[in-house]
């Protein structure tokens, strides 16, 4: 495959990661995705599945989740994840479901949970940098060894700077998204 694609398709990985690894990060509205990923050990730690294969998470008002287990006998181990999960939340049990009232973020955690959004981007843009590099070095001895012509060289170079471009501006709109979600009140 060409660098070009190559670039593109692992590009396109790493935004979808990011997109991915911030619907873990809270708002203040609560939503199935903060819960979904979080890894649960059941069945007296046999297994470890991720919590949306072992219950249903659905929303119950803006401040409130609902997770109901497919197997009642597992409702322990969920709440002993919950409670090891980074969230800061605490799980309440009534019957056969577990409810959990996400309280609003404080002016603090919000600014703890932006400067954690500044992070993961800055790493998936460090990933973006990384594979340009890879694809220009690529292009670069494929010249060398008489693959392609300079003209050729240096068009696949500005393609892929460009895309690069793109998706570093990508990156930026999903970090500006998630801020106004934090920050919204």
């Amino acid at each position: 495959m060409d660098p070009i694609s190559v670039f593109k398709q692992n590009s396109q990985k790493v935004i979808e990661g990011l997109k991915e690894d911030l619907k873990s990060i809270r708002t203040g509205r609560a939503t199935p995705s903060l819960v979904e990923n979080i890894i649960v050990e059941a069945y007296g730690g046999q297994t470890k599945l991720r919590m949306l294969e072992l219950a249903t998470i659905t929303t119950e008002g803006p401040s409130a989740l609902s997770i109901i287990p497919y197997d009642p006998s597992v409702i322990t181990d969920l709440e002993k994840a919950i409670l090891k999960s980074p969230l800061g939340i605490s799980p309440s049990t009534q019957g056969n479901r577990i409810i959990l009232k996400v309280p609003p973020l404080s002016a603090e955690q919000r600014e703890k949970f932006i400067k954690l959004v500044g992070q993961k981007v800055e790493e998936r843009k460090n990933m973006i940098r990384n594979l340009r590099d890879n694809a220009r070095k690529s292009i670069k001895i494929s010249f060398e060894n008489k693959g392609t012509t300079e003209d050729e060289k240096f068009r696949t170079e500005k393609e892929i700077d460009t895309a690069s471009h793109q998706f570093t501006e990508e990156i930026e709109k999903i970090r500006e998204r998630k801020e106004e979600e934090i920050r919204e009140v």
